[in-house]
């Protein structure tokens, strides 16, 4: 490894001297990165995984549910563009808390980051799983295929497929995988606009009775809900906003890696609200947040509303396309969100805080192919637990990714409100984008963190699981967390470089790199 020149820095803040890890750089642009951060957030699987869970919690407020998850998130990414200006790592947040607040707390937040990517590919997985066989029984009007999902056996089986499918597709390279995106999200894109004017133009018509009418009140959150269910809404918003920042892990593959990592991610998460917006209140108008048939409280559509709604608001067979817009969608969010689960271990092991086969760059797809594998193969373990731990494991996963996403996104802004102090009251531009911005953001994911810690130690909490009297949403989150602790030590003993700062130091300029 050796380490490129800086980038220039116009603020006057030193930029980090770059160790070079082997990737393909000046591969991704400024539209691919903004494709891959969409393709990441998977805008059809998390609407029609995360609509029937925010209604269920907030009701006909799930417009202001999701602008409320949505600026803390817009926050943080401003966190993450101007830490990625002066130190464009795909370490990402391992990389900048580690700086900011050395090595434990970095370690901890590229564990939570490893995490949240695998359990997220596990949720994927579910979904992809779900709606490819509803889209067979569809196609050949068969009700019993349709179900088959619902065979746990089956179901598993099906997901390790897809995720080796997806591991495969990640392994061979950044230039693959932007390509296959380009044509994934725009095809997903178009249908859910499509499912959307479909909505609305049906919504309260003759053969709508469950249709309901706009309200603006729909964007108060001070009427009609509670601080818990508020908070429950959140988390599932918060998560459905997760994943903009694979724009900034692929930094060393990017184009002007300085700028335009952040600046696509900040154009993924707009446009992602924009979405959301216009597909679920589009849904609410259509279908009601009551417990009828199509009611979006009803709970059993609830984790998987487009499965219900697809048919009746699209008709036959263009419910198909969305359908197809899903599966779509979790199979192109499945192959990117490889993408910041292997850089973060590529980061963490060029600094020596992984073990150093976790760095192995693949000779001619130049991805770390080893990471990858790795990858791949605890996420379809993880699936195959959680289906027999779980009575509902799309609701619990998502909760307790929100928990993950919480931790180590809030980190990451009040780590950047910490490494740019000097500079942040030189400017106006400096205290608001590397201080104010990003300390409301942090602020306000530490607060869902602490919130839904609390309310997730009942066993009531999420799908009514526990183990040992405690809720499974807690146990999965703290007790991942914990395990990474562990770890932790283990590896300080075995590999003390690191965290004795040597191979990557606190809040300075300078890097020593390993030999």
């Amino acid at each position: 490894m050796s380490i490129t020149p800086p980038h220039p820095e116009s603020s006057g803040t030193s930029a980090q001297p770059q160790i070079d890890k082997g990737l393909a750089g000046g591969s991704v642009g400024l539209l691919g990165g903004t494709v891959l951060g969409i393709s990441s957030v998977a805008p059809a699987y998390t609407l029609t995984a995360t609509i029937g869970l925010v209604v269920a919690a907030a009701g006909v407020k799930i417009p202001i549910i999701f602008i409320a998850g949505f600026i803390p998130m817009f926050f943080a990414a401003y966190a993450y563009r101007e830490f990625n200006r002066v130190d464009p790592d795909c370490g990402t947040s391992f990389t900048w808390t580690t700086r900011a607040f050395g090595p434990y707390v970095g370690w901890l937040g590229g564990w939570a980051a490893i995490l949240a990517t695998i359990i997220v590919l596990t949720n994927l997985a579910g979904i992809g799983v779900q709606f490819f066989y509803q889209l067979l029984g569809s196609l050949f009007h068969n009700d019993d295929l349709a179900n088959l999902y619902t065979n746990r056996p089956v179901n598993v089986l099906t997901c390790l497929v897809f995720l080796a499918a997806a591991t495969w597709v990640a392994y061979r390279g950044i230039t693959t995988t932007e390509k296959v995106q380009f044509v994934l999200v725009t095809f997903q894109m178009i249908v859910l606009i499509w499912f959307a004017v479909a909505a609305f133009t049906q919504a309260g018509g003759p053969d709508d009775p469950n249709g309901i009418s706009f309200s603006w009140d729909w964007f108060n959150p001070f009427t009609g809900l509670t601080m818990s269910a508020f908070v429950i809404g959140l988390s599932a918003s918060i998560f459905s906003f997760w994943g903009w920042d694979t724009a900034l892990t692929v930094n060393e593959e990017s184009k002007d890696a300085d700028k335009t990592p952040g600046r696509a991610a900040i154009l993924c998460v707009i446009s992602i609200l924009l979405t959301y917006l216009l597909v679920s209140i589009s849904a609410l108008m259509y279908a009601g947040d009551g417990t009828g048939e199509l009611g979006l409280n009803n709970e059993d559509i609830q984790s998987n509303v487009f499965g219900a709604l697809a048919g009746p608001v699209m008709g036959e067979p263009w419910n198909n396309l969305l359908f197809l817009a899903v599966l779509a969608s979790s199979a192109a969010s499945l192959m990117t969100t490889f993408l910041p689960t292997t850089r973060t271990m590529l980061g963490m092991a060029a600094y020596g805080a992984l073990p150093p086969r976790f760095a192995r760059i693949h000779p001619k797809y130049l991805t770390p192919g080893y990471a990858t594998v790795v990858a791949g193969i605890v996420a379809g373990v993880f699936y195959a637990v959680m289906w027999f731990l779980s009575q509902n494991v799309l609701d619990d996963t998502i909760l307790a990714l929100g928990l993950m996403i919480c931790f180590y996104y809030g980190f990451t802004a009040i780590g950047c409100v910490w490494y740019f102090r000097k500079d942040a009251f030189t400017s106006l531009n400096a205290f608001t984008f590397k201080f104010l911005l990003p300390l409301l953001g942090g602020i306000g994911l530490w607060f869902v963190f602490f919130v839904t810690l609390r309310d997730s130690l009942s066993p009531d909490y999420g799908s009514g699981s526990s183990v040992g009297g405690v809720g499974l949403v807690f146990v999965i989150g703290v007790g991942l967390i914990v395990l990474g602790a562990v770890l932790m030590l283990v590896l300080r003993a075995r590999q003390p470089a690191f965290f004795r700062g040597e191979t990557l130091r606190k809040d300075t300029p300078s890097l020593i790199v390993p030999e």
